[in-house]
């Protein structure tokens, strides 16, 4: 394997984790929260996929966006696989664009981010998405164990 291929696959195996978290959560938690200033469950998961989407387009735009415009923005919530479904779209574009990378774009690539304080390489970055949907999984779990729910086995 090559590191796009490790790319994609840390990529895949972070949402696959994510969904079996995220499919989870009982109904009447998904809008729990741990206190006021915390996300809900369902925010959380919203949070994922659409940073993610976000993220894809820095990455093609190379830096941050003047403008974000979130398709997610103003969607009502029905279910997890609803919002799974919706996001279905925007994941495979952007796992598309991975999977077109070639090995010395993720050193050559940089993404400015200066106004948040740093500027990556397009490798950096990838992994950095992951980390940042792996997070959040783990927050999820953290939600469940403090709400006192089972939580699912991710460690499979």
């Amino acid at each position: 394997m090559n590191a796009i291929d490790w790319t994609v696959w840390n990529l895949n195996e972070v949402r696959r984790r994510s969904i079996k978290v995220w499919q989870s959560i009982p109904e009447d938690k998904l809008n729990w929260k741990p206190d006021e200033n915390a996300m809900t469950c369902f925010e959380m998961i919203r949070h994922v996929l659409d940073s993610e989407y976000y993220y894809f387009l820095a990455l093609q735009n190379r830096g941050s966006l003047p403008s974000y415009e979130s398709p997610f923005e103003g969607r009502g919530f029905v279910s997890v696989q609803e919002e799974l479904d919706f996001a279905e779209a925007y994941r495979e574009e952007f796992m598309a664009y991975v999977e077109q990378l070639t090995e010395s774009d993720l050193a050559i690539v940089q993404i400015d981010r200066s106004e948040s304080g740093y500027v990556r390489s397009l490798g950096d970055m990838l992994l950095r998405i992951a980390y940042h949907e792996a997070v959040h999984t783990g927050q999820l779990l953290d939600y469940l164990r403090t709400a006192d729910v089972e939580r699912v086995r991710v460690w499979d």
